[in-house]
């Protein structure tokens, strides 16, 4: 009896060491990637909604002359609002391992667009490319996806130039429609900081809607908006030095220089701001 158990038990042990290496085989082999999205906030009082449905996601390796380019990272349908996604707050569009390798291509299939006023009018956008070819976004860094670690990646979309408003956006009647141009940034989080903080006035009381705008070089990167408690929060902003400026109705628009952000950091600038004479 007890050689007939140990018989069995041999090559039961032997079936679960090769599953064991064959499963940390794999796992060396692969990498979590989780997508997310989020926006820079538009600005338009008249605006109550910037709705995507995104039917597909793909990502494509660097090393792309070799079998097929792209790997498809999601299929399901996502329907969002972008403008319920911005300060801070992202929608995950893909959460899946993937083969470890550089990857410096992404592209979203966007099945349609709308926008809402918030007189109930509802604008049906065309979608010049998003639904057969996908929208295309070189990542920058490109993405390094390593076994057994997380790599993380924001997209982040420009809502105020994608939806671009045609007439007079003053009054919802003066306002003829909508052209869908996406304008969409990638980010490596795993190489990028961010920017926190929150804006108060000289009775430190929070000020809500205050616009933070980004500064690269001179160039516009990125903006945001606080919140009801003055707080917002700036994504995927890469190493180095930016300019930030801080305006809100009826105070002074503040400047403020050479602001460092540090890779995997969040750098704190809570701003003050003098109400005008």
């Amino acid at each position: 009896m007890k050689s007939t158990v140990f018989v069995y038990l041999i090559p039961m042990i032997i079936i679960a060491a090769l599953t064991s290496c064959e499963s940390d085989d794999n796992e060396a082999k692969n990498g979590r990637l989780i997508v997310q999205i989020t926006d820079e906030p538009f600005p338009h009082d008249l605006v109550a909604e910037a709705n995507v449905t995104i039917n597909k996601v793909e990502i494509r390796s660097s090393d792309a002359q070799e079998g097929s380019p792209y790997q498809v990272l999601s299929e399901d349908e996502i329907s969002l609002n972008l403008l319920e996604f911005n300060n801070g707050v992202t929608a995950t569009l893909a959460d899946i391992y993937v083969p470890v390798g550089e990857y410096n291509l992404i592209r979203l299939f966007v099945d349609k667009a709308s926008v809402v006023l918030n007189n109930g009018d509802v604008y049906d956008l065309t979608i010049p490319s998003g639904a057969q070819t996908g929208i295309k976004m070189f990542i920058e860094p490109s993405m390094v996806v390593a076994g057994e670690l997380t790599s993380e990646l924001l997209l982040d979309v420009a809502v105020s130039n994608s939806f671009v408003v045609q007439g007079n956006p003053d009054t919802p009647a003066g306002i003829n429609g909508f052209i869908f141009t996406p304008v969409i940034r990638a980010t490596n989080l795993s190489y990028t900081g961010r920017l926190v903080g929150v804006i108060t006035n000289q009775e430190e009381m929070a000020l809500e809607g205050a616009q933070v705008t980004v500064f690269a070089a001179d160039t516009l990167h990125t903006t945001t908006f606080s919140n009801l408690d003055g707080y917002y929060t700036v994504l995927g902003l890469q190493e180095g030095e930016y300019d930030v400026e801080v305006s809100l109705r009826e105070y002074v628009t503040r400047q403020i220089e050479s602001v460092e952000i540090t890779e995997a950091i969040a750098t704190v600038l809570d701003v003050e701001l003098e109400a005008e004479e």
